[in-house]
């Protein structure tokens, strides 16, 4: 699913040629053994939230894909990347707007399946309500993560 993700979601951008992706085929249990991270290039690094690296490197040039999985009653505060990212709710349900202020009456709810784009250098933020959530990100790095106002 992962290499669709990532097909699918750098075609729709237009951000690589479809012979920059790599093959890969990852079951769920496969990719609950990858190693898991509390932070990393283009994450919000807050204390809960675990990230796997999918497919690529995303502190590296070219295509990346990373799971984000978010607590319940999370709130990730207006933020920015460097590079355009699409994403997919995997599960749960996730809450996400635009701005340079995190306002919960201005997000949308998206849930699993649901897809929306993080423009590059664009404020956006998003949270988690009573139920947590699994987004995969994918972009085209180095990626990172500029907060509008310190968390």
């Amino acid at each position: 699913m992962s290499r669709l993700v990532l097909a699918a979601a750098m075609l729709a951008t237009g951000t690589a040629p479809a012979a920059d992706v790599q093959q890969a085929r990852l079951t769920p249990a496969e990719i609950a053994a990858l190693p898991k991270d509390g932070a990393g290039p283009g994450t919000s690094g807050l204390t809960g939230i675990r990230t796997t690296v999918l497919a690529g490197d995303p502190a590296k040039a070219g295509p990346y894909t990373i799971e984000l999985r978010v607590p319940a009653h999370t709130s990730i505060q207006a933020h920015t990347h460097r590079d355009a990212r699409t994403a997919i709710v995997v599960s749960g349900t996730w809450y996400f707007g635009y701005g340079t202020k995190a306002d919960p009456a201005v997000v949308k709810r998206l849930p699993p399946g649901s897809f929306y784009s993080e423009p590059a250098a664009d404020p956006h933020f998003a949270l988690t309500r009573d139920q947590p959530a699994v987004v995969y990100i994918t972009g085209w790095g180095p990626t990172d993560t500029a907060y509008v106002a310190k968390p």
